[in-house]
C-alpha cells in the first residue's frame, strides 16, 4: 500500500475532548497524517505505532530532558514507564491514557510546573476518502518553571510529533 508521509499542520480538532480546553492553552497544536488506503481503524495499534519504540535521536533527546529535570523534581520517563509497568493497560509506552473512545485516545500526565495532554484522533476525510490520524498536543503551564519547560521543548516539538506521525503511516499490520 502506498501512502502519502507529509505530515501537515491542522486546524486543532473541534471534535476532540480536548477541544472546550483549547483556548486556555499554554500551547496546542495539531499534525496529521493521511493513512494509507485500506489501513485498520485500530487506534490501539495506531497509537503504538505512533509513541513506542521512538528513534534513536528521539530516545537521546528524551535521555538529555530526564538529565536537566531530574534536579527540579519533575517527573522523568523512567518514573513513568514505571508506573506504565505496574499498571499494564492503562499507559501508551509511558503515556498515561486519560480517556478512550473508539475515535481517539487522550493520554498525558499532571505535574506541579504543566498539565500535558495528547490526544491522538482517527478521523475521516471528506467524500470518504480515507483517514487521517490527527495527533493534538495540549499544555497548561502552572508556574513560571512550567513556561520556561516549554520554552525550552517548544523547538524539538514539532519535529518530534511530526516524525512519530511518519513513522506511524508506515505501521500496517
Amino acid at each position: 500500500m502506498k501512502t502519502n508521509l507529509h505530515v501537515t499542520a491542522v486546524r486543532l480538532p473541534q471534535e476532540s475532548t480536548l477541544a472546550a480546553r483549547f483556548g486556555e492553552a499554554d500551547l496546542a497544536d495539531a499534525f496529521a497524517v493521511t493513512l494509507p488506503a485500506g489501513s485498520p481503524l485500530d487506534l490501539d495499534g495506531w497509537a503504538a505505532a505512533t509513541l513506542t519504540h521512538p528513534p534513536r535521536w528521539i530516545a537521546a533527546l528524551l535521555t538529555m530532558r530526564d538529565t536537566a529535570v531530574r534536579g527540579l523534581g519533575l517527573k522523568t520517563t523512567l518514573a513513568l514507564r514505571q508506573s506504565a509497568q505496574a499498571r499494564p493497560g492503562e499507559y501508551v509506552d509511558f503515556f498515561r491514557v486519560q480517556s478512550r473512545s473508539p475515535s481517539e485516545i487522550v493520554m498525558g500526565e499532571d505535574d506541579h510546573h504543566l498539565d500535558f495532554r495528547l490526544s491522538l484522533l482517527l478521523r475521516a476525510l471528506p467524500g470518504g476518502k480515507g483517514h487521517q490520524l490527527v495527533a493534538t498536543t495540549v499544555v497548561y503551564c502552572h508556574n513560571r518553571l512550567g513556561h520556561a519547560y516549554l520554552t525550552a521543548i517548544r523547538p524539538f516539538h514539532r519535529l518530534v510529533v511530526r516524525s512519530n506521525l511518519r513513522r506511524a503511516a508506515l505501521w500496517i499490520p
